[in-house]
């Protein structure tokens, strides 16, 4: 008996630690599933006067292996050049500039919002002449304007190039862009956006996605922590929540407590077609009525296959190239009609669509004629 003990003790202890495991799996699935619904609010909103601002620059590239402007087609990068050597206390007015190891260009960068003086900022720099690369060039001083005309950042540094580009006289080959470069951190703010933060009485917040259920849903959770006569929602956009007491002179703090709360956000139903690309991005919302759909596979082939008329020995003929085409047109076998059904999911829809075996080409024409048919219940938008 004792023996028998001895043997299956292990066995049970086994058996209640794959138990377990298996709830806690199970408990871990459950709060995934249930965390997929909910949505933080610092990812449905932004706070208004909590933004970027946009910035840009114009300045010099040097360091260049032969590939910058070609003086002569780009006017601005020879003033350009002149005027900073004059800077720097070198006389080039009657001078003819013919470097090819320069290049003008457009420096661009986002400023943060808060961002104190003298922190840094990536950019971005692109080739506004005829340069082929910039590849190895380095940045030269370079404010950064905002759009009141004030320098907000100065510019400087090394460029870092994705793309090449390498040929000679009879071919050229192009990786990338090669006109087109960053520099991390490349910029130093100089100047600050002034902001008082802790001086503002409300707190607006403007979703990214318009609408109204969301907006009611993030107002709501807002109410459960503050209070709800301290938020309101004004349209599908726009959700206003007045500073409590308690948190007055610490609205970064509020912010941050906002931010964390979380909602399910709802949205219409929606079908983006891409036609130049053949991409089709369908919602999980999306449904449609009961409809059968057949789709014909036509196919075009022209093929060009000039041939030589060649004249025969001593007969003073010419020579003659002779136009010969080819047209072959091919209709896909297999025609046929697929019902879907009323109300169908984003799974069947696409399991209906892939039965008649189309590319997403054709998927973006029948659900043109399906949305015409006013069975497609979405919003179809085409760019």
């Amino acid at each position: 008996m004792k023996d028998g003990l001895m043997k299956h003790g292990p066995i049970r202890r086994t058996l209640r630690a794959l138990a377990l495991a298996a709830a806690c799996l199970l408990g871990a699935a459950a709060l995934a599933g249930e965390g997929l619904a909910q949505t933080r609010v610092k990812d449905l909103v932004t706070f208004d006067g909590v933004r970027r601002n946009q910035l840009i620059g114009y300045g010099l590239v040097v360091g260049l292996n032969g590939s910058g402007d070609r003086l002569i087609n780009t006017p601005f990068t020879e003033q350009s050049l002149k005027g900073m050597l004059e800077r720097l206390g070198i006389n080039t007015r009657d001078e003819v500039l013919r470097t090819r190891n320069a290049a003008a260009v457009m420096v661009t960068a986002s400023l943060p919002p808060f961002a104190r003086q003298g922190t840094t900022i990536d950019i971005t720099v692109s080739a506004l002449g005829d340069a082929t690369s910039l590849l190895g060039g380095t940045l030269l001083v370079t404010p950064l304007l905002g759009a009141d005309g004030q320098a907000y950042a100065v510019a400087q540094g090394s460029l870092s190039v994705s793309g090449f580009s390498a040929g000679g006289v009879a071919a050229n080959v192009t990786k990338g862009v090669p006109t087109s470069a960053r520099i991390a951190n490349g910029a130093i703010v100089e100047r600050e956006l002034k902001f008082a933060l802790d001086e503002t009485t409300a707190v607006r917040m403007a979703l990214r996605n318009p609408d109204f259920t969301t907006a009611n849903r993030i107002a709501d959770a807002v109410a459960v922590r503050l209070g709800s006569s301290a938020v309101h929602v004004l349209d599908a956009t726009t959700v206003d929540v007045r500073i409590p007491p308690r948190y007055t002179g610490a609205v970064a703090r509020l912010i941050g407590d906002i931010e964390q709360l979380t909602v399910r956000p709802d949205g219409i139903a929606r079908v983006v077609v891409d036609e130049r690309s053949g991409t089709v991005v369908i919602g999980d919302d999306v449904r449609i009525s009961r409809v059968a759909i057949t789709q014909g596979n036509l196919t075009v082939r022209v093929v060009e296959t000039p041939q030589v008329s060649q004249p025969q020995p001593f007969s003073d003929g010419q020579t003659v190239v002779v136009p010969r085409t080819d047209v072959q047109v091919q209709e896909g076998n297999g025609r046929q009609f697929v019902t879907i059904g009323g109300n169908v999911s984003l799974q069947q829809l696409v399991n209906g669509l892939n039965a008649l075996g189309v590319g997403p080409r054709d998927m973006v024409a029948i659900l043109q004629a399906i949305k015409a048919a006013g069975a497609l219940h979405a919003d179809l938008e085409i760019i």
